[in-house]
């Protein structure tokens, strides 16, 4: 379904990684909001919410409506980073629906579909974050291009002291978390995630290579006996385990190029094929997109991108289920830019390269 978390180099420096996982492909935008442009965002029955971003954001994005021009408005914020180190992930979650809070009618209140941009394009840190979603009503509403479900997610956030915070819907209600392994996943809930963790104390990188069983010595003839007690499925509650230990445990680079490629080959590992697990409707498994209807085939689960974001350089990378080389977005590069812009995200990623022609040159 999706899979983030947080990596800290030798210096302490954040990255993040994360993949997204669906059962159908969105026709997924790459965008640049700059600093100064206009937004808003409107729930039926409420004025609108406006806003001026503070900050430019680069973002992966998927329209609103996809028959419509690539806006602003249209496009809906899926991961991005703005120009001060803060992320916003959105990743599945369709335990979403339910009761909400009601809301004065005359009180303006925001979209959910609309979190992305309106935190990236007014904060710098999770505690601005927390701070402004405490008198900012926030509204889950049916989104037409996954099939009219309410906005079935929940968000993930990390700035650049390392700091992470999860704002999540639950059957209506609203919970904002502090989050300290920096990781996320899917459901259940993010704190009974947390409570789960407490099963996983023994968990280290230390390979135990051998042992005496009465008088017969033991040897592990190879080496990885360490990753033993990971759980091994695709489940949200496996990944969760299992991305905590990544985290941890992977060696911590000095040099930030190093480090972003530590953090590739980490997320390498929760990359997810088409067909290796599939969800008949029969068995009354939810998904993103789900209408209800049978489906045939049987839908699969399968990596659409995967991205690494480098939180003090301000550059987000970037690579699509159809190829293996990733691109760099340099926000820092960009920031100065005062027109919003938008491309494909199949225009932009790269597919396998052929490289006989230049061999045989050579």
């Amino acid at each position: 379904m999706c899979t983030s978390l947080l990596y800290r180099d030798a210096a302490n420096r954040p990255y993040l990684g994360r993949t997204l996982e669906l059962t159908l492909e969105l026709p997924y935008q790459i965008a640049l909001f700059p600093k100064g442009q206009a937004l808003s965002s409107t729930v039926a029955g409420h004025p609108a919410l406006k806003w001026e971003n503070s900050h430019a954001i680069i973002a992966v994005t998927m329209p609103a409506d996809p028959h419509a021009t690539a806006s602003p408005d249209n496009l809906k914020l899926v991961e991005g980073m703005n120009d001060a180190g803060l992320t916003f992930s959105v990743q599945s979650y369709p335990q979403v629906s339910g009761p909400q809070a009601p809301v004065d009618a005359a009180r303006a209140a925001l979209s959910a579909i609309d979190l992305g941009t309106w935190v990236l394009g007014q904060f710098s840190t999770v505690e601005q974050v927390k701070a402004a979603l405490a008198d900012t009503p926030v509204i889950v509403e049916p989104v037409a291009i996954l099939g009219g479900q309410d906005m079935p997610f929940h968000y993930s956030l990390h700035d650049t002291s390392g700091a992470s915070l999860v704002i999540e819907f639950h059957k209506g209600v609203r919970t904002i978390h502090d989050n300290p392994v920096g990781v996320m996943t899917n459901g259940p809930q993010f704190d009974w995630h947390l409570t789960n963790l407490n099963n996983y104390t023994f968990l280290n990188n230390i390979d135990r290579a051998s042992t005496t069983f009465g008088s017969f010595k033991a040897v592990q003839p190879d080496s990885g006996s360490a990753k033993i007690g990971l759980p091994s499925t695709d489940t949200s509650v496996d990944r969760f385990i299992r991305a905590i230990y990544y985290a941890e445990f992977a060696e911590k680079q000095t040099d930030a190029d190093r480090a972003v490629e530590m953090v590739a080959h980490i997320m390498n590992n929760f990359d997810r094929p088409r067909g290796i697990t599939i969800d008949p409707t029969s068995q009354g498994i939810g998904y993103v997109g789900d209408t209800g209807k049978a489906e045939a085939p049987a839908p699969t689960e399968y990596t659409s991108w995967t991205n690494v974001s480098d939180l003090d350089r301000r550059i987000l990378f970037l690579r699509s289920g159809s190829g293996m080389n990733y691109i760099g977005l340099n926000l820092k590069e960009m920031a100065g830019s005062t027109q919003f812009s938008a491309t494909p995200m199949a225009k932009l990623t790269p597919t396998m390269p052929n490289i006989i022609s230049t061999l045989a040159a050579e």
